[in-house]
Parts: C-alpha cells; sequence; structure tokens
C-alpha cells in the first residue's frame, strides 16, 4: 500500500502509517529500529532498494530525506508512505522543500520508533563530522561510505579526525571477509611475520583502511602495490616460512595459498550495498577495532609531513641577530659602573702581554686597559689590537659587533679609573722584615 502526502506534516503522516498498518490489517509494531537514510533524487531509488533488502533481516522503519534547498523555493514537505511494497517494515519518503531542507531533524523526530535505535545512512556526500550533524545526532550508529562520490583524497583521515564511538564506514565493511581469512590463515600456523603487501586499484579506501588494519594489528610495515582490480586483488604475509598469499583477480574467486599447505580456493564476492547495511545493522555497539584502524591512519598521516620535512627528527638552529650581539656588549659595558655603585674594585690584570680579551673578565679587561693608559691617560691601541683581531679572526659575530667593543672600551676605561681612584687595593700580605 502507497499513500500519496502533498504539502503535509509529521503528525498526518503518522496517522498515515497507522492507516497503512490497519489496511494491511497489521496493526502492531514488529520493527526493531529506525533507519534514516539521507540522500538526494539520484541515488534514492539504489539506497531505497538496498535498505529494502536489508530489513528483511532487520525489520525496520526507513525514513528517506531528500533535501531541495532553495530560497526561491517556498518551503513544503511532501511525503510517500509504503508499507508491504519493500519488504517487511515500513518506508517514508520525505522530500523537504526549500528551507525546510535546513531542518530535516524537526521533521524526523515524530516519526522515530519509540524506545528503539536509531541509525542514519549517508549513501553518497556526507557530513564532515557526522555526530555534530543535526541529524547524526539523533543517531546510535552513524554509516558513511568513503567510496562513494565524491571521493576525497584525505577522507581516511578526514575520517580519523572526526570519530565518535557509533561512527562506521561502508569502506571498513567490505575488508570484513578479508580480514576474516587473513585471521583464520594466521591461526592455523603461527610463524615470524616480516611484512606484507595490499594490492589493489589506485584510490581505494578499503585497501588502505585493509593495509592499516594489518599494520596495527601485527605491528609491521605494509606496502601498497597499485594494481588494475576490481577493488582489493590481492594480500601478501610475508613470514620466516614462506608467503601466505590471498589472490583475487576477478572479484569472485579468490586462491589462499600457504607454506606447507595445498592451494585452495575461497569465495570471495564483492558485495552488495544490501548485505553491506545488513551486516551493520547487526552490531549497533561502537567498532573498537575500527576506531583503532582510523587511530593508525591518523598516526599514518602525521608521519608523513615529519619525514618529509624532517621537522621532528632535528629542531631548526637559530642564530643570534648583530643588533642582539651589540645589545649584549653594552650590557657588558655597564658592568664596571654595576660595580663602582656597590662599592667593588674589579681586579686588576696587566694585559700589555698580548693576551686575549676574552681571557678575563668584563672588569679585568678594563682594568687592564687603565693601567695601561698610565702614563698618557688615554688607552694604547697596540694594546687592545692584538686581542680584539685574535678575537674578531675566531668569531665571524664578534666582527661584526667591533664598532660597539671599541665604543664599550672607552666607557669601560673611564669607570674603571675613577673606581680605582676611589676604592683602595687589599693590602698584600706582608712578611716579617718587609716594612723596611
Amino acid at each position: 500500500m502507497m499513500i500519496d502526502l502533498t504539502d503535509t506534516k509529521s503528525s498526518k503522516i503518522n496517522a498515515a502509517l497507522v492507516e497503512a498498518r490497519r489496511g494491511m490489517g497489521s496493526p502492531t509494531l514488529g520493527m526493531v529500529l529506525t533507519l534514516v537514510i539521507v540522500t538526494d533524487e539520484a541515488n534514492q531509488y539504489d539506497a531505497m532498494k538496498a535498505a529494502g533488502e536489508a530489513a528483511r533481516e532487520h525489520p525496520s522503519r526507513i525514513l528517506v530525506v531528500i533535501g531541495r534547498p532553495g530560497a526561491e523555493i517556498t518551503p513544503r514537505l511532501d511525503a510517500e508512505v509504503r508499507v508491504g511494497d519493500s519488504g517487511v517494515g515500513e518506508t517514508v519518503l520525505l522530500r523537504l522543500h526549500g528551507e525546510l531542507a535546513d531542518h530535516a531533524e524537526s521533521v524526523v523526530l515524530p516519526l522515530l520508533l519509540p524506545d528503539a535505535p536509531v541509525v542514519v545512512w549517508w549513501p553518497g556526500r556526507a557530513p564532515e563530522v557526522p555526530s555534530k550533524d543535526l541529524l547524526g545526532a539523533l543517531a546510535t550508529r552513524r554509516v558513511t561510505d568513503a567510496a562513494a562520490p565524491p571521493r576525497r583524497a584525505d577522507v581516511l583521515r578526514l575520517r580519523a579526525s572526526a570519530y565518535t564511538p557509533g561512527d562506521t564506514d561502508l569502506a571498513w565493511t567490505r575488508t570484513t571477509p578479508w580480514r576474516s581469512l587473513l585471521a583464520a590463515a594466521l591461526d592455523q600456523k603461527y610463524s615470524t611475520i616480516l611484512g606484507a603487501k595490499v594490492g589493489a586499484k589506485a584510490g581505494n579506501p578499503s585497501a588502505e583502511l585493509l593495509a592499516l588494519w594489518i599494520t596495527d594489528r601485527l605491528g609491521i610495515d605494509v606496502e601498497r602495490v597499485e594494481t588494475n582490480g576490481p577493488g582489493i586483488t590481492s594480500v601478501t604475509v610475508v613470514t620466516k616460512d614462506g608467503e601466505i598469499v590471498v589472490d583475487r583477480p576477478d572479484g569472485m574467486m579468490a586462491s589462499l595459498s600457504s607454506p606447507g599447505q595445498p592451494d585452495r580456493v575461497v569465495a570471495l564476492k564483492r558485495r552488495e550495498a544490501s548485505d553491506l547495511v545488513a551486516e551493520e545493522l547487526r552490531r549497533l555497539d561502537p567498532d573498537d577495532v575500527y576506531a583503532a584502524t582510523l587511530a593508525r591512519a591518523a598516526l599514518e598521516a602525521a608521519r608523513e609531513p615529519a619525514s618529509a620535512s624532517g621537522s621532528f627528527a632535528e629542531e631548526p638552529r637559530s642564530q643570534t641577530p648583530v643588533a642582539d650581539v651589540e645589545e649584549e656588549t653594552e650590557g657588558e659595558a655597564r658592568r664596571p659602573k654595576r660595580a663602582k655603585e656597590l662599592g667593588q674594585a674589579p681586579p686588576l690584570k696587566d694585559t700589555s702581554d698580548g693576551r686575549s680579551a676574552d681571557e678575563g673578565s668584563a672588569g679585568g679587561d678594563s682594568a687592564g686597559k687603565a693601567s695601561g693608559k698610565a702614563s698618557s691617560g688615554k688607552a694604547s691601541p697596540a694594546q687592545a689590537s692584538p686581542a680584539r683581531a685574535a678575537s674578531d679572526k675566531a668569531s665571524p659575530v664578534k666582527r661584526a659587533s667591533s664598532a660597539a667593543k671599541s665604543a664599550r672600551k672607552t666607557v669601560s676605561a673611564a669607570a674603571t679609573k675613577k673606581t680605582a681612584a676611589r676604592t683602595p687595593r687589599k693590602p698584600a700580605t706582608k712578611k716579617k722584615g718587609d716594612d723596611a
């Protein structure tokens, strides 16, 4: 039975559902969940067909939401109520026109089955963060499809960054037979695993998830090999005893070969969307293995730029600007003045033997210069130039600050001379008989 409703509302749709059930002779509800499909006109037929076939295993109320947004379109809700036409359960096709398309949750909420789980499925384009979508927030499970157009190169990285317990993807569901077969092959005879290879058509998200799962479970590097498809074509696990190979060149039958065992033929057909949806509806709890695989995807994505740029290998070394070096030399020139304020006299040292000014402290440098100008009252260039030349030759930065050092000499020498005049020297230790 099918009932068409034009320019309607949620209460009338509920009334039409009750009327359709009574007309079919089944007034009681026998459904276990509500499946909300968010799609467009181009994909709604295939999505409804897949959901209807999955409903044979999981009787459910299917709500198909098709948005037709547009500011120039008058907000309106059209509905088609189908009971008994597509297997077990009920199907309601909702077309939201105009601004109503941006508020689909207000239409869907009154139509949900009471006290039953809610699953939202996006067969095509999905929101970047499904759990924060207004419809996704109503769901226990949120199903996306990374292989659906339009495909994005960073789709797995996006799924990993936006993951919330309850999220899943049909690209991950497609790997279930492969994971089961590999786990069974490795359980029969355990040997040291050295590496693995996954062959698939380029841009296949299921192949990437399978490779990440192997890396996460076995802790080995997995090589990606590009083939002509269809889908995943082969998986090779290299062990110490030999190679375990699962080869599926035609997308139908696969051959399994293990060291020391005869080759076997295994049915490994590529499954339809209805089988994938039915598998996801069997479990409504969070998929911890899928979460761990996405975490591995985020880790691999974080390592890619690091290996290219080397930013995690070593930190860039920063060079001190010349202006900063000059500020440091000016600070050293102020040290004798600070010693004067504290009533301390820097030790006087003779630097006439040509030693570098960097061997002693700033006070020692100034005192040496002060003793060198005792006769002329002016610092002799012949005393400072050898040390400065040696220091400038050893350090390129000091050559850049030579002008600041020259200025420091004059200030330091004058300050040291005054300090030495005001502060008495500490008398040297005398021996007996030295008084004469």
